[in-house]
């Protein structure tokens, strides 16, 4: 998008807009004023111009295509860790990748370590590593890692920008899809391309009954977030070729707008996506007394338990603890579902489960259709009698 047009007749290049800009996104070029991509649209250089020569005006402008190519993952880290979505964005990436013929590249933002992360990324077929590395970096503060994954972007010019859909990514792309003036598509659960590189990205939309399929067709880049447990991790290869590259930090990029008063770790509780065994209840479970029961079943496999929408709706859980397009979706190695159904909605998000265990009254339901052991029968009797073998197997 071109956002900022500037009146050459009426501009007197008296550099009032280039010296109030808060973000350094006007320079003087050899035709007069040039904005970057650091514009953040705020109109302070509207405001201040005293011969009104610049104007805001949201023209689509299509972008060549050829000048954008490849992948670029952004590589979150966590508590000093590559946060595992990485690795799923890898494997995404480079089986579409294949289809165009484009690298796949990642860049890492952090304090002391990140190189050493950045080294680790390499295994998993991954071409260029851009590593901002800086003691500023620690800790998310936004502008910071806007800055530097911007610039990255400028300088090799992806077709696809891939981030996590983490609190942190949430936070990160918005900012950036600002920026470069192009689109953003939130909480992706699939991915697609064209031969003409546009990205087809499906997320859930109007309250998870449809699946939307979104493209970027002129703008570049295309950015997604893609949610976390729905792709599969990329594999290791055999002779890593990529190559880690240091990128300079000038004084310009680690001057933040955000102090930090003070900081606490935060014990990290384990969310749905993460748990390896899941008990879910669903509209059979009739009280707050059988969700009690159905908790004590899930902690007595040491799993949590979650809910159905429409468990959620009735107040017996929150959005954190919901399967769903409109919850979580979860990736289990177990996953007992009592009284659950099975509306699409609910088995798209947990249908790449390694055991599905289903236990419902009607032969009919839908659940059966994907479960890998079907239990015909009332979850009051089931239940009790799952709680008390598992209590007996321990007192043995």
């Amino acid at each position: 998008m071109d956002l900022l047009r500037f009146h050459a007749e009426l501009c007197t290049l008296c550099n009032k807009c280039i010296q109030k800009c808060p973000f350094g996104a006007l320079s003087m070029g050899e035709k007069g004023i040039e904005v970057n991509e650091k514009c953040r649209m705020c109109g302070v250089c509207v405001k201040v111009c005293p011969q009104r020569a610049i104007r805001f005006e949201q023209k689509a402008r299509s972008q060549d295509k050829k000048d954008w190519k490849g992948f670029l993952i952004f590589a979150e880290q966590e508590q000093g860790k590559i946060h595992p979505v990485v690795l799923e964005l890898i494997g995404a990436a480079r089986k579409l990748a294949e289809k165009v013929g484009f690298e796949v590249n990642c860049v890492i933002v952090g304090s002391e370590g990140t190189s050493e992360n950045a080294e680790m990324l390499l295994e998993y077929g991954v071409q260029h590593v851009y590593v901002f590395e800086h003691p500023c970096f620690e800790g998310f503060r936004a502008d910071l890692y806007t800055d530097a994954v911007a610039e990255c972007i400028s300088k090799i010019k992806p077709s696809s920008v891939l981030i996590g859909a983490t609190a942190l990514g949430r936070s990160l792309a918005p900012r950036l899809a600002t920026r470069f003036h192009t689109g953003l598509t939130a909480d992706c659960t699939a991915l697609d391309i064209r031969e003409n590189t546009d990205m087809v990205q499906i997320r859930p939309a109007f309250g998870g009954n449809i699946m939307a399929q979104i493209l970027i067709t002129d703008s570049r880049p295309q950015f997604a977030t893609v949610r976390y447990r729905v792709m599969d991790r990329a594999k290791r290869v055999e002779h890593p070729s990529g190559t880690v590259e240091l990128q300079k930090i000038d004084e310009e990029m680690i001057q933040s707008g955000i102090r930090i008063l003070s900081s606490e770790v935060l014990v990290h509780q384990k969310s749905i996506e993460e748990e390896d065994v899941l008990v879910v209840a669903g509209r059979g479970v009739k009280s707050e007394r059988d969700v009690e029961m159905c908790r004590q079943l899930a902690e007595a496999l040491g799993g949590q338990l979650a809910f159905t929408r429409p468990m959620v709706e009735d107040g017996y859980g929150d959005q954190k603890h919901q399967i769903g397009l409109s919850g979580r979706t979860v990736r289990p190695k177990l996953i007992i579902t009592l009284g659950v159904s099975g509306a699409i909605q609910f088995t798209a998000c947990m249908n790449q489960s390694g055991c599905i265990v289903a236990v419902n009254t009607d032969p009919d339901a839908p659940i059966f259709q994907i479960a890998h052991y079907c239990i015909v029968d009332d979850l009051y009797q089931v239940v009790p009698r799952l709680l008390e073998c598992l209590k007996n197997r321990k007192e043995e």
